[in-house]
């Protein structure tokens, strides 16, 4: 898979309460929820993200709450991936879940906000083409990629019943 788009950078330990704020738990619509993806630690951030940007982070990123609005608010911004050192487990598993691209980067420190990233997920590359850097990705398990490639767990299992 070949994802192209600008990267918007944040730090470590970014939590799912910055990432969809607790006051914004009372829906479930995914449209209503990208209003307010991440403007708690960027308020520009709903206004600015388009279709097939990156959000970029250090280490830990989406530890606190188990909420699985954080990863459906992410993915109905528009992000294709959420690049990352590393990720809180509760969010690595939510996010495959609800159909969110996830990657792991030990360089993603090096990203910067406004660089244009081309991803190749089968190669594992991240292209940085506004530093002319080339990163490498840890690679998805192939279970997680099958989940993505269903739209997320629930069209997983519904594609899985009706195959038998």
């Amino acid at each position: 898979m070949i994802l192209n788009g600008r990267a918007f950078k944040y730090g470590d330990d970014i939590n799912t309460d910055l990432i969809i704020p607790a006051r914004y738990l009372n829906t479930s619509d995914p449209k209503e929820l990208a209003k307010h993806c991440m403007e708690d630690e960027d308020p520009d951030f709903p206004k600015k993200v388009k279709e097939g940007d990156f959000i970029v982070a250090g280490k830990n990123f989406g530890c606190g709450s188990s909420r699985e609005h954080a990863p459906i608010s992410i993915k109905a911004s528009g992000v294709s991936a959420v690049i990352a050192k590393s990720f809180a487990r509760i969010f690595y598993r939510n996010a495959f879940n609800m159909g969110l691209l996830i990657l792991e980067c030990n360089e993603a420190d090096e990203i910067k906000t406004g660089d244009e990233l081309l991803v190749d997920t089968d190669k594992g590359e991240i292209l940085n083409k506004t530093q002319g850097k080339t990163y490498k990705i840890m690679p998805v398990p192939e279970f997680m990629v099958e989940l993505l490639k269903a739209g997320g767990l629930i069209e997983f299992m519904k594609k899985r019943s009706t195959n038998k």
